[in-house]
């Protein structure tokens, strides 16, 4: 499977498992789950306690989100570690959050600081033309 061949177009294959990798972002505790995971793996018992749910439920949305190769688990002793499974699902999560502040009014959160990093030019209305 190659994205970029562009002769027969997005195979069908292909596009049933990203429609299955937005069935399981389609879920706010999974997305919630992946946001915690994109810096750092994490303990199911930590996850739990930072989305304030249930172990089991925790679990059971974090084997979903394996068996749908989005994250990836370790065992160390009787704890199981999860982490995101590739900086495609990341961008994606990080895109997906993204999109969503800017539904409201304001700038968003992660374009604050490229404001300030902006160079300072002349808005085009104020240019003249030679």
């Amino acid at each position: 499977m190659n994205a970029n061949n562009s002769d027969a177009g997005l195979p069908l294959e292909q596009a049933e498992l990203a429609a299955e990798v937005f069935r399981m972002l389609s879920d706010a505790t999974r997305v919630r789950l992946l946001w915690e995971l994109l810096e750092d793996e994490a303990a199911v018992s930590d996850l739990a306690a930072r989305l304030g749910k249930p172990i089991p439920a925790v679990s059971q949305h974090l084997a979903k989100l394996r068996m749908a190769r989005l994250v990836r688990s370790r065992r160390e002793g009787v704890q199981v570690f999860y982490r995101v499974e590739n900086e495609h699902v990341a961008r994606l999560v990080r895109d997906a959050v993204f999109n969503a502040e800017h539904a409201g009014p304001d700038l968003p959160p992660h374009h604050r600081d490229e404001v300030t990093h902006l160079p300072a030019t002349t808005p085009r209305s104020a240019r003249r033309t030679p």
